[in-house]
């Protein structure tokens, strides 16, 4: 997945700037992101403040380590079966 030119911080930023009343065509133009884009971002980061934003990414990774560490213990057991239900 491509990197985002825009840390959480300014995602955040770019999201208070239009919650203040700015409008948003203007805020996207400004910043220049595509409108879409600006509303995945109003999605997930909506209402968020920095720290929430930090906490998500951090919590987002530990899942992923954990999704990966479960996939390994997986394919450990079905080798481990496989060979348990091999005739010596």
């Amino acid at each position: 997945m491509k990197a985002s030119r825009f840390s959480e911080a300014q995602i955040i930023a770019i999201l208070k700037e239009q919650e203040a009343g700015a409008k948003t065509a203007e805020v996207c133009r400004r910043h220049g992101v595509s409108q879409a884009t600006f509303y995945k971002w109003k999605a997930k980061y909506g209402g968020m403040e920095v720290s929430d934003a930090q906490r998500l990414k951090a919590l987002e990774a530990e899942n992923a380590r954990l999704k990966r560490i479960v996939a390994d213990q997986q394919l450990d057991i079905v080798m481990l079966k496989d060979v348990a239900s091999k005739k010596w």
